[in-house]
């Protein structure tokens, strides 16, 4: 491992260059804690400028597995990965150690759900969102504000996306901005599609923005919700308003996503005509479950998941419980998949 001296001069010296940053605050990088919560295309644009400026230590929370269609805008992962059904989480964690083996880099393939939520968010500096959708949002928004934890918000589909960076106490929260509940008619990449440029342009806005906290340089933060559409060439920063003092979530302390005690037992997967099955009842033994499977379709393991092809079907179980249904838009179907090979 190098020196600090040896990394401020080496790796890190163009950084260190930039005078908002100087050696005070690539110190300040490198004592840092940092969550990751999706490894989609997001999530690895994001991991990758924050391992390679050399944050400390940085946490990737990710459900799914690598797929061949991820390959055109997920950029950590490659065709090896896809074609070993890789969880993101784990494969993500091995191409940003041989980038920089001097980051802690600690994968966690789990689903974010409000029974680990505050285990995987609570002890880091700042959290930041590389997911798909407002469940998850909500739920990083409540442990963000319990714990006053800054987190950068963004989403991108189509060509176009949005992120703000919100500092509980300071700025509204999410809840503030959009709601207690954003309800449904929102764009997906199912609907609409995505391309790689406006993912790393978001993604690199809300890196931005976490190493202007990291490194002290509170005032150049952004003070409003950035919209950006690539294709349309439109680039604009809406102010924040003062902070609801009647919010549910930052002005009451409700925290409606942490407290709800209930889990989805099917979630649609963006994009993937994919549906997850999550148990009431977690853990499985994938080894006896492999014994059973191969009596109806060739099944493939590694250290973190089962697949099994029944021909037009396809399940990714995981040593949780969760699998992933692939082949079907149907919950229903799903459901019942599930409890036919594996068992609910």
């Amino acid at each position: 491992m190098e020196s600090n001296l040896d990394l401020m001069r080496g790796r890190y010296s163009r950084q260190v260059l930039f005078r908002p940053i100087g050696e005070a605050g690539q110190r300040r990088l490198m004592d840092a804690r940092v969550a990751v919560v999706g490894m989609g295309a997001l999530g690895t644009a994001i991991a990758t400028q924050l391992v390679r400026a050399g944050v400390g230590f940085v946490r990737l929370i990710d459900r799914d597995i690598v797929e061949s269609s991820n390959l055109q805008r997920q950029s950590l992962y490659d065709e090896r990965d896809a074609e070993d059904a890789l969880p993101k989480a784990e494969a993500a964690a091995a191409k940003l150690r041989a980038a920089n083996g001097d980051v802690q880099v600690v994968p966690v393939v789990a689903d974010l759900t409000w029974r680990n939520a505050e285990a995987l968010l609570a002890d880091v500096d700042v959290i930041v969102d590389g997911t798909d959708n407002f469940q998850v949002r909500y739920l990083i928004n409540d442990v963000a504000v319990k714990h006053h934890i800054p987190w950068a918000y963004g989403g991108a589909v189509s060509s176009y996306g949005t992120t703000a960076f919100i500092r509980p106490g300071e700025t509204p929260c999410l809840v503030c901005l959009f709601g207690p509940d954003p309800g449904g008619g929102h764009d997906t990449c199912d609907t609409v599609g995505v391309i790689a440029p406006v993912v790393n342009l978001i993604a690199s806005l809300q890196v931005a923005e976490v190493l202007k906290h990291l490194t002290g340089n509170r005032e150049a933060l952004n003070p409003g919700l950035t919209h950006v559409d690539v294709w349309q060439n439109v680039f604009r920063t809406v102010a924040f308003g003062p902070r609801r003092t009647d919010c549910p979530c930052c002005g009451r302390r409700e925290f409606a996503s942490l407290s709800a005690r209930a889990d989805s037992l099917t979630v649609s997967m963006c994009g993937r005509h994919t549906i997850q099955v999550r148990p009431e009842r977690p853990g499985v033994n994938l080894e006896r479950i492999a014994q059973r499977l191969r009596k109806v379709g060739p099944v493939r393991m590694n250290p973190h998941l089962l697949r099994c092809d029944l021909g037009a079907i396809q399940i990714t179980l995981f040593p949780d419980g969760r699998a992933l249904i692939h082949g079907t838009d149907d919950p229903v179907e799903a459901r019942g998949l599930y409890a036919r090979y594996i068992g609910m």
